[in-house]
C-alpha cells in the first residue's frame, strides 16, 4: 500500500523553527522527485520546494527562500522540510508530493505560526 505519512506540524511562535517529515512506503522512493505544498485558508494550494531524486538539486518559492530547507534521506524513504524563522504568512497545511513513474501525495500536515 503506497503511503506518504506526513509528521512534524504544530504551532509555532514567529521566529521559531519546526521540521516536517514525509515518510514514505509501498513504492521506491528514491526513483522520485520529493515536493512539499502549502494551502492556507481560503487560498490555492502552493508550492514550496523541490528536491531531487538523489539531492542534487534543490529550488524554493520565493517566499521562503534562506528560511526553509528541504532534504530527503531515501535509505529511510523520509524527505524533511525545516523551516527557520517561520512568519505568521507561513501558516497553512502543508503537503508532501513524490513525483515520478506516478504522483503520490501526503494527506496534509498543520502549521500555525502565532504569538
Amino acid at each position: 500500500q503506497v503511503q506518504l505519512v506526513q509528521s512534524g506540524g504544530g504551532l509555532v511562535q514567529p521566529g521559531g523553527s519546526l521540521r516536517l517529515s514525509c515518510a514514505a512506503s509501498g513504492f521506491t522512493f528514491s526513483m522520485y522527485d520529493m515536493s512539499w505544498y502549502r494551502q492556507a485558508p481560503g487560498k490555492e494550494r502552493e508550492w514550496v520546494a523541490l528536491i531531487t531524486t538523489t539531492s542534487d538539486n534543490t529550488n524554493y518559492a520565493d517566499s521562503v527562500k534562506g528560511r526553509f530547507t528541504i532534504s530527503r534521506d531515501n535509505a529511510k524513504s523520509t524527505g524533511y522540510l525545516q523551516m527557520n524563522n517561520v512568519k505568521p504568512e507561513d501558516t497553512a497545511v502543508y503537503y508532501c508530493k513524490a513525483d515520478g513513474p506516478s504522483i503520490f501525495w501526503g494527506r496534509g500536515t498543520q502549521v500555525t505560526v502565532t504569538s
